[in-house]
């Protein structure tokens, strides 16, 4: 089963359609509960929080699409 995640890049061209990235996982307690929050390595997009924890930290990246001042990273995730 492939999950479909998506990061905020900040600044273009740190990575390409096809690349594989590691991601790295961190945590954080709010009144919600644990909220997790994932970071593609080496610090070039970040995630939403997310109360679901990924079984991998290994994807392929999807599509790159560009707004007005970040991009969004599509990166598919073997679960």
């Amino acid at each position: 089963m492939v999950k479909e995640m998506e990061f905020r890049m900040e600044r273009a061209g740190l990575i390409q359609v096809g690349d594989k990235v590691q991601l790295k996982e961190d945590a954080i307690s709010t009144m919600a509960g644990i909220m997790y929050y994932y970071t593609i390595r080496d610090a070039v997009a970040m995630s939403n929080n997310t109360k679901k924890r990924l079984h991998s930290l290994e994807g392929t990246v999807r599509a790159i699409d560009a707004k007005e001042s970040y991009w969004t990273v599509t990166v598919d995730i073997e679960e």
